[in-house]
């Protein structure tokens, strides 16, 4: 087989992507990164109708296809219409990126059964069912590439998280099963876990946090949604083909030290 040519290995033209989780910060950054790329998105929303609007406008200005879809990724029923609107928007499915979620702070002792159910649902359950219902679509084209969005927390636990930090364990394990059970229909599926990522009032809302986090960092810097969105690229595009079952850090090498 020929080897591709460097130029074209993040060409995503042509490529139908879905970014769960994209009305806004994170999610809204993979998006607007893959539309830059050449790619076809559909922007996932639950109440962010807002902040999706803004960026399917966002992505329309670059002269690329976008479409805004509002859907609970917790609920199986909800996903399968949400893989239908793609499907019918797009044309087809190439690339999911999971990354709708929360992010809560409840002490273990004090967290109700509500909060933990709640919390899986948001981060762990939707990645299976969104994950199931994309590569059922995937195998139909024998290819597909599927990007979970897990966390450090998933091996670095932090206070107040247990709820959270389980779910991202779960994450980096359904995606090692997933990518041995999909790969022989031609559908790779990886991870990444970031570190702490800037998002406007972070310093405020959170000053011990960034500061611990500021100290332990050796490249002395927090994330930025470019730097998680463009692992993504990497993993879904052509120079990650023989990459399945992974995890990728983006956390500018936090996870050489203890953090909290």
């Amino acid at each position: 087989m020929k080897a591709i040519s460097p130029s074209k290995l993040f060409d995503f033209r042509g490529k139908r992507v879905l970014v769960t989780g994209a009305g806004s910060g994170l999610g809204g950054g993979v998006a607007l990164r893959f539309a830059e790329a050449g790619a076809s998105v559909a922007v996932h929303y639950r109440k962010s109708k807002t902040g999706a609007t803004a960026v399917v406008k966002a992505i329309e200005k670059m002269k690329r296809k976008a479409v805004a879809i509002q859907s609970d990724v917790t609920r199986g029923s909800e996903v399968e219409r949400l893989m239908a609107a793609t499907v019918k928007a797009l044309g087809g499915i190439d690339v999911l990126v999971n990354n709708a979620g929360s992010y809560p702070v409840s002490p273990l002792l004090e967290m109700s059964e509500a909060e933990w159910k709640a919390v899986i649902a948001d981060n762990l359950t939707s990645v299976h069912l969104c994950t199931q219902a994309a590569a059922r679509q995937m195998m139909k084209q024998n290819s597909g590439a599927i990007v979970n969005i897990a966390s450090i927390e998933a091996e670095n636990p932090a206070p107040g998280h247990s709820h959270y930090d389980a779910a991202k364990a779960g994450v980096l394990m359904h995606t090692r099963t997933a990518a041995q059970e999909l790969g022989r229909y031609g559908i790779r599926v990886n991870s990444v876990s970031p570190g702490l990522i800037w998002r406007e009032g972070l310093e405020q809302a959170w000053p011990e946090g960034v500061n611990a986090y500021l100290k332990a960092v050796p490249l002395a810097l927090l994330g930025k949604p470019d730097d998680v969105a463009d692992a993504c690229l990497f993993l879904a595009s052509p120079a990650a083909r023989w990459i399945t079952g992974a995890n990728l850090v983006v956390d500018g090498g936090v996870m050489t030290h203890r953090i909290y």
